[in-house]
């Protein structure tokens, strides 16, 4: 606004001039609605030009360049918005081809983005473009993994009217979509409707689906009659199939119609795959009859078929749960000599069953074939070694360990916990106090666990009153102690002759509100503080009082 205004004038004109025309007064409008809604819609588009989502937009756009543009956007909806421009505001028009459609569907997919399908597909079978079967493939396994075995089902019976005839791939897909939701019902319907209402042919796969819905509602005599019909149907029983009915028995415990049916296939002429001899090997361990389940490892050996990751876990986890610690080193052993890494929970199990027999050494030989893998231990694995190796009394090889781990991991706040405990046990105060600092420098925050340990540790050392100070930290921070750590520094001021001390931790508790401590640590607190003092009375007031 021009400076040379009369100040009245400039007050009165703050606002800036508006540029918008105001046609609220007009009695009839610049443009009649019902010359536009007569207007043809590539009419009206003409005179428009909208803006794409992306930018630069190709000036040339393939069905290439579209499909490469959908699979990398960093957000699906983006990847939507984008077909949906190259669609229909596209000029010259433009057409997305099917495998244009498919390059969107397995982008939504894997984004696991499903509420614009059902309008996508409308738009593929109004746009009339020729289609394949994968896309329906790729929706039935997409609604089955999101739970909705129903959207399954309709996506399957709607192939038809895109012009496209399901095959036995759709058909299958769509009974393991049933089969993973528990349709185990609809699994036996659907397949007496094969032939006769979908034209589909069945394979040896479909039947093994059917197998294992009618094993898992029980009905065993149903599924032997199945397996006895699929040669009359063309098929003969697989690796798989038998397999089905070894896991059904094991299930049950009857181990023996298990291995029997395990024998069966090799009277087919077939030798047992992996999971054959996995699902046996657990059928025994779950049955406590870890002879027969490392006898069945040795059959393995003799035909050839080498133990993936889960036979050797399930065998090793048997192995500790019965206590028989050697043979579950000698098995994680030979994990490691195939190649198979151990998962950190099979790991600390293992530890944990070497050291409770006293075997810390063949504890610690895990930690060091691990890295001769080059598999570096996590903190789980880690914090358990160091647990056993403290409670043993050799904290200072756990601070070797906890060292080594240091180089290429950032130690949790769990792994900081078991070490500095280990120390304040062994009466280290100075080196967990290091512990402590490193811990605080790394911004590993020190948590309830931590004070604890610390308070117990130097009252152990008879130095409550530096507990007394931890706890005043503690409590700033806004953890609360647990009875146990209250107990042992009472009683650890109390045996120090220092009873004031004792009603000034009550007086300063007090004076906190409480400092957040439970009522069990309460009522440790003062049945220690007015036990044997000659002012009880006044103690026991002044905490009446909150």
């Amino acid at each position: 606004m021009p400076s040379s205004l009369p100040l009245p004038l400039r007050r009165r004109c703050r606002r800036p001039f508006s540029t918008v025309v105001d046609l609220a007064h007009l009695s009839t409008p610049l443009m009649d609605p019902a010359h536009l809604s007569s207007l043809p819609k590539s009419t009206l588009l003409s005179a428009y030009s909208v803006t794409p989502p992306i930018h630069p937009w190709p000036r040339t756009l393939t069905q290439k360049r579209l499909s490469h543009l959908l699979r990398t956007q960093p957000d699906p909806h983006l990847s939507l918005r984008v077909f949906l421009h190259a669609a229909h505001f596209h000029s010259p028009a433009f057409v997305p081809s099917y495998p244009t459609y498919l390059s969107l569907v397995h982008r939504l997919v894997r984004s696991r983005l499903l509420s614009p399908l059902p309008s996508l597909l409308r738009l593929l079978r109004d746009s009339g473009t020729p289609c394949g079967e994968e896309l329906f493939i790729v929706l039935i396994r997409a609604y089955s993994s999101s739970s909705k075995p129903s959207l399954s089902l309709r996506t399957f019976l709607s192939i038809p009217s895109f012009g496209v005839r399901a095959s036995v791939r759709s058909f299958n897909a769509l009974l393991n979509a049933m089969t993973q939701n528990r349709r185990y019902d609809l699994v036996a319907l659907l397949f007496k409707n094969c032939q006769t209402r979908f034209r589909i042919l069945p394979n040896v796969f479909t039947c093994n689906i059917l197998l294992k819905a009618m094993l898992k509602l029980g009905d065993l005599s149903g599924a032997l009659e199945v397996l006895d019909d699929m040669p009359e149907w063309g098929m003969a029983p697989n690796v798989v199939t038998y397999t089905t009915f070894v896991a059904f028995y094991c299930a049950r415990g009857d181990m023996g119609s298990a291995r029997e049916m395990a024998d069966e296939i090799r009277s087919r002429g077939c030798v047992p795959d992996v999971t054959t001899y996995t699902v046996l090997v657990d059928g025994y361990c779950r049955a406590g009859r870890m002879g027969d389940a490392v006898k069945v490892m040795d059959d393995m050996e003799a035909d050839g078929v080498a133990p993936n990751d889960v036979t050797y876990s399930v065998a090793i986890e048997a192995l500790c749960r019965a206590g028989r610690s050697g043979e579950a080193l000698g098995f994680l052993k030979e994990m490691l000599r195939g190649n198979h890494v151990p998962s950190s929970s099979l790991c600390c199990k293992v530890i944990d069953v070497l050291c409770e027999g006293g075997k810390v050494e063949d504890a610690c030989e895990i930690w060091r074939r691990l890295l001769k893998k080059n598999v570096t231990p996590d903190n789980s694995v880690t914090s358990t070694l160091i647990y056993w190796l403290c409670k043993a009394g050799k904290v200072w090889e756990a601070k070797r360990l906890f060292g080594e781990f240091e180089k290429g991991f950032i130690p949790s706040v769990l792994t900081y916990n078991t070490l500095i405990s280990g120390m304040c046990e062994n009466g280290e105060l100075q080196e967990a106090g290091k512990l402590w600092d490193d811990m605080v420098e790394k911004k590993c925050g020190p948590n309830d666990f931590t004070y604890n340990v610390l308070i117990k540790g130097f009252c152990k050392t008879g130095r409550p009153e530096e507990g007394v100070k931890v706890l005043e930290e503690m409590l700033d921070k806004g953890f609360a102690p647990n009875k146990f750590t209250i107990g042992v520094l009472v009683d650890g001021l109390s045996e120090c002759g220092k009873e004031e001390e004792v009603i000034e931790l009550l007086r300063n508790l007090v004076s906190r509100k409480g400092g957040n401590l439970g009522t069990e640590s309460w009522d440790v607190l003062l049945r220690k503080a007015i036990k044997d003092t000659d002012t009880w009375k006044d103690t026991l007031s002044m905490a009446l009082v909150t």
